[in-house]
């Protein structure tokens, strides 16, 4: 994923934006919630996790959080993260291309049976 084609978007990168466009998350937060919101589909485990956005902070599409929660509330270790205008443009791009991808996929027969081999 560069910035030149933000589009370019692995499956957990998608679902990082997209929990992190509901507001800054930390990483096991983050890791619950594209559980949850996949169905369970997809869990990214902590090096997926980690790498992901390490991707994503160079890419410019995340940056940490500034503002922590009272440390009385919270582990000093956390790292909040939050998404930037590129990221949403990103995920925006995404889930465009996505819609695109799903109306072609239902303009084909795929729930038809196979055609009968012929010998």
């Amino acid at each position: 994923m560069t910035r030149s084609n933000p589009t370019a978007l692995t499956p957990a990168a998608f679902q990082i934006l997209l929990v992190l466009a509901g507001g800054e998350r930390h990483g096991y937060e983050i890791m619950v919630e594209v559980a949850r919101q996949s169905g369970d589909g997809l869990r990214l485990g902590p090096t997926t996790l980690y790498r992901t956005i390490r991707s994503l902070l160079n890419a410019g599409l995340i940056d940490e959080a500034d503002e922590r929660p009272d440390p009385a509330l919270d582990d000093q270790r956390r790292r909040y993260y939050r998404l930037t205008p590129a990221g949403r443009q990103a995920a925006r791009a995404e889930t465009e291309r996505l819609r695109r991808l799903v109306a072609v996929a239902e303009t084909k027969p795929l729930s038809a049976p196979p055609a009968p081999e012929s010998n």
